[in-house]
């Protein structure tokens, strides 16, 4: 906090980027890491979601005339633009800020952000009544699989609402800025990275029914267990095609199933996100039950069609923000297989959180950990694996057949969409030194030290708004 307002201090004044005569309005949004869940929260999935403790920062700024004026120093380390400036009446037009965004690849991160000037503009026109200057900074690392984007987004969106007077926050917010990076930047996200960045807070994980996000009471951790994570080097993207693929494939799965029991699906356009619905299973394939998947519809369900096939078949894909591509070959029984067996591995991990809480045992432990190596598997079998987060995976259970003298890492898994990125790992609080020797074996085989997150922070509710006054 107090480095970040110096910071913007320094920026204040004549011929500077802030007027030192009007207030600026500080926000702090964390990244989260994926504890348990994933890639289901698209299909009506549980997660289990925890903060890190890197976060990007906003300051926002009224302005006198009607511009809005992004500033993020940043960006220049990735040759992009660090600054951009674009008149508020274009921000009222999508398909303006969308071209924007996509004219120059240098400009590809302002959809994350000039995204949040349009849903506020298109949302409460009556509120907007001028421009604006945003300035940010992150210390969450991009492409890592740890939500970069919807930290930018969640910071952006409370700095930004807070200067028009618009109390945004919770699952409102979290919704705003899943709006925006489905409908603006073109990503096919689902609500828990923001939801997380909202309503994380340091030391708890949050559990989320994504239905669209039903909020559970946050769980600590059972004494003497313990978080990190370890970035695998390969760059994620929520929009990479492999992701997008394994997203596409579980909502083909779920469009066969439906058509064989005859349920219509109705796409619901009342909804803020657009999705499709259907009157057993509400349109969330991860109310489905493991059993009824495996003795009806598993071995009916194709291991892999083509998207030319696919699309021979003259039915509309359900899914509003995945496409069905004619050269790529979908893994549906696989992708379909993971939305219900996850929910069940999330479900088992989360009534042994809480009964661990009370009687923590070595069995429950291992156990915890075996969830998180199974839904690494399941990753692999959905064509979501990286050679680099299984070689991470094989190095943590390594450890886990270690004597325990100085604590005992239990379990690993990809997180966020896979296809590289970060993968958590969960131990005993003595085991540093296990997870040291970890990092540094991936280290020797990578050739370089790998980027470790460890610890947590409040997300973005929790920290709230902090106004820089007038004045000197």
């Amino acid at each position: 906090m107090i480095d970040f307002a110096s910071e913007v201090y320094a920026l204040r004044g004549p011929g500077k980027l802030f007027e030192s005569t009007l207030p600026i309005y500080l926000s702090r949004a964390p990244g989260r890491l994926d504890v348990m869940g994933g890639n289901v929260d698209y299909t009506g999935g549980l997660v289990f979601e925890a903060t890190i403790r890197e976060a990007t920062w906003a300051a926002a700024q009224l302005r006198t005339d009607h511009r809005v004026v992004l500033v993020n120093p940043q960006m220049s380390g990735s040759n992009w633009r660090d600054r951009v400036e674009v008149p508020l009446d274009v921000l009222r037009d999508g398909a303006a800020v969308r071209t924007i965004a996509a004219e120059d690849p240098a400009l590809r991160w302002t959809a994350y952000v000039l995204g949040v000037f349009h849903c506020l503009v298109s949302r409460w026109p009556a509120a907007i009544t001028g421009g604006a200057t945003l300035y940010l900074s992150s210390e969450v690392p991009l492409n890592k699989g740890v939500s970069s984007s919807a930290a930018v987004e969640v910071a952006s969106m409370k700095a930004a609402a807070a200067i028009y007077g618009i109390a945004l926050q919770g699952i409102e917010l979290a919704a705003a800025c899943q709006w925006v990076e489905n409908v603006i930047a073109e990503s096919s996200c689902g609500i828990m990275d923001q939801a997380a960045s909202v309503l994380g807070d340091e030391g708890y994980i949050l559990p989320l029914l994504c239905q669209p996000c039903e909020v559970r009471e946050p769980v600590k951790l059972p004494e003497g267990l313990k978080l990190w994570a370890i970035d695998s080097g390969v760059k994620h993207e929520v929009s990479g095609i492999e992701y997008e693929a394994a997203r596409a494939a579980a909502f083909a799965g779920y469009r066969m199933i439906s058509a064989w029991e005859q349920l219509p699906l109705t796409l619901d356009t009342t909804a803020k996100i657009p999705r499709y619905t259907d009157p057993r299973w509400n349109g969330y394939l991860s109310n489905m039950s493991p059993s009824l998947f495996r003795s009806r519809y598993e071995t009916r369900l194709p291991e892999c069609i083509d998207g030319k096939d696919l699309l021979k078949e003259g039915t509309e894909h359900p899914d509003p923000f995945t496409r069905i591509r004619p050269e790529a070959c979908y893994r549906v029984r696989a992708c379909t297989r993971y939305a219900v067996e996850e929910q069940q591995r999330i479900e088992l991990f989360g009534e042994l959180l809480h009964g661990l809480d009370n009687s923590p045992t070595e069995a429950g432990f291992r156990l915890l950990g075996d969830l998180m190596f199974q839904s690494h598997w399941s990753y692999t079998e959905c064509g979501l694996d990286c050679e680099a987060t299984d070689r991470l995976i094989e190095l943590v259970r390594n450890e886990l057949s270690s004597n325990g003298k100085n604590g005992r890492l239990y379990g690993a898994k990809i997180t966020g969409g896979g296809a590289g990125g970060t993968v958590a790992v969960l131990g005993s609080s003595e085991a540093g030194e296990s997870f040291e020797r970890v990092v540094n074996r991936y280290a020797e085989q990578q050739g370089t030290m790998p980027y470790v997150f460890e610890g947590s922070s409040p997300g973005a509710d929790k920290f709230g708004i902090q106004i820089i006054g007038v004045g000197a």
